[in-house]
């Protein structure tokens, strides 16, 4: 089975860094019903990035405008599922080196049942190029 690759939106906001701050954000998209695809979080200086890839991004703005928040986005990046296999996300960043893009950032996991998945972003100007690399463009 190939990969399935997808040029998605994301999204993100920044909040205090300590603890229940991501628990709260995804219990508001939990309450209104805001299905996600990916998040990601992580530290950024005194502070945290919470990345979400939601399957529907209307519905994710609205929820974040009732929430208050100060959204930042969309942006852009990719989403890629497929069959585990050795070497998968080598192959897949050796395309991208091969056209000299540089990764911004990537979270690769195994998913269970033979399955992992991948969030990778690189640089704005990149994401066509990009795209051609790995073949959805």
């Amino acid at each position: 089975m190939a990969e399935t690759i997808q040029l998605v939106d994301y999204f993100y906001i920044e909040t205090p860094d300590k603890p229940g701050e991501a628990a709260r954000a995804l219990a508001q998209l939990k309450a209104a019903g805001v299905n996600l695809l990916a998040f990601s979080a992580f530290p950024k200086g005194r502070r945290s990035q919470l990345d979400f890839i939601p399957a529907d991004p209307v519905a994710f703005k609205a929820a974040a405008k009732q929430a208050r928040w100060k959204l930042t986005g969309p942006k852009k990046g990719f989403l890629i599922q497929g069959e585990d296999r050795v070497g998968a996300l080598a192959d897949l960043l050796t395309k991208l080196a091969e056209v000299k893009i540089n990764v911004t950032a990537t979270d690769a996991v195994c998913a269970g049942a033979d399955r992992y998945g991948v969030i990778l972003w690189v640089k704005p100007r990149d994401v066509k190029r990009a795209a051609k690399a790995i073949g959805i463009a």
